[in-house]
């Protein structure tokens, strides 16, 4: 009988898992976790010092410590790679350095070129889930490095996101394809249904910049809506200056929390707003909302927009259109909350997920059963 997979995660460095500065990328990572030590493998987490998530066991989590990186959407294109020391990046990657005969597959779930970079100098495969879009010029290199050299490792959760980079434009115009496609799920018995709305609206998400909360202000000063805020303070100048710049609007901000008190909140919602300035990478709260039966109102940019299904599941309007935003909201009485249940089931469980994951991994890492048979470890 062959010993269960070895799965060694390094997480974001950008925040302790449970803070949310990770924003989607932390319970994306706790979810996977969770269901591959269900289905009987392996799996430890190294991460930042004070990571806890109720979703994981504590001993899964493996303390690493050192000083965070900057937020790669705060950067210019340009912008030369910083490392701060003592670095937690750094740290992480040495750590895994050191187990790295314990596993058969590393996934790094971070953004930053160091994590890229180091791909060539371990023994254990590397693969990478890929958070963002194209932000830095230096991470996209790294990227088409491992794209030809290790074809297969690298994997992005929408279409949108994977059209950012140039290097994958010009390969899929070639008829290739230099990503994996793995769509995130959610346990969807954390989600309660509810079939009707109490009028109010929702947003979620780090409140920075690049999110667009400044929209969804003008929207609620529009429409007259309130709007349920929920998130991780990421810059609170911004907030700070949407507050003074929209003063008319009922924004109640209720902060980050946990997903049983969140998907209560959202449940109650009429409809969650998205409403972001770039290019979101998926858009993991859209299908928390349609699992609590929340209808989605989304610009036409990233993720998001290949979640919903205009006009059955919500709405997708063109980016940065408050009016088009307003235009939705009178709409979502001919959305069936049941049928945004039933999208998320079908699409988005977190079954669903695993397998999709397990059929990559199993591609790129050791295969305990191949190493059995053959008398030791494939390098």
């Amino acid at each position: 009988m062959a010993r269960p997979y070895r799965y060694l995660f390094l997480s974001t460095p950008v925040g302790p898992l449970g803070s949310g500065a990770g924003g989607g990328v932390e319970l994306n990572l706790a979810n996977l976790t969770r269901v591959l030590l269900q289905m009987g493998s392996q799996v430890r987490v190294l991460a930042p010092v004070g990571s806890r998530m109720a979703e994981l066991p504590e001993e899964v989590i493996e303390p690493v410590a050192g000083l965070p990186p900057a937020y790669a959407q705060t950067q210019r294109r340009d912008q030369p790679v910083l490392i701060h020391t003592p670095s937690l990046l750094a740290n992480l990657w040495q750590r895994a350095a050191h187990l790295q005969d314990q596993f058969d597959l590393i996934v790094n779930w971070s953004y930053d070129w160091l994590s890229f970079y180091l791909t060539d100098f371990f023994r254990t495969p590397v693969a990478h889930i890929v958070s963002m879009g194209s932000l830095s010029d230096a991470v996209d290199q790294a990227l088409e490095h491992i794209a030809h050299r290790y074809p297969g490792r690298l994997a992005v959760h929408s279409r949108a996101q994977a059209q950012t980079f140039a290097f994958a434009r010009a390969e899929m115009a070639a008829g290739r394809d230099p990503f994996v496609y793995l769509p995130c799920g959610v346990d969807l018995r954390l989600y309660d249904f509810v079939p009707q709305g109490n009028g109010s609206l929702c947003w979620i998400g780090r409140i920075a910049p690049e999110k667009g909360l400044e929209d969804c202000a003008a929207l609620a000063e529009k429409t007259g809506r309130p709007v349920v805020i929920l998130g991780h303070l990421q810059e609170p100048g911004y907030w700070q200056q949407i507050q003074e710049q929209y003063p008319h609007a009922q924004l109640d901000y209720r902060g980050f929390l946990p997903t049983p008190q969140m998907q209560r909140i959202l449940g109650q919602c009429s409809a969650l707003i998205m409403t972001p300035k770039w290019v979101e990478a998926f858009g993991l709260v859209a299908v928390e909302a349609l699992a609590c039966g929340v209808p989605v109102i989304t610009y036409r940019r990233g993720g998001p927009a290949e979640i919903v299904s205009n006009g059955e599941t919500g709405w997708i309007v063109e980016p940065d259109n408050v009016a088009a935003l307003a235009e939705a909201v009178e709409r979502l009485d001919h959305i069936d909350r049941s049928r945004c249940r039933q999208r998320a089931e079908e699409h988005y469980s977190l079954g669903a997920m695993a397998e999709q994951f397990l059929a990559w991994s199993r591609q790129i890492g050791r295969d305990p059963t191949w190493a059995a048979r053959e008398g030791g470890d494939r390098q």
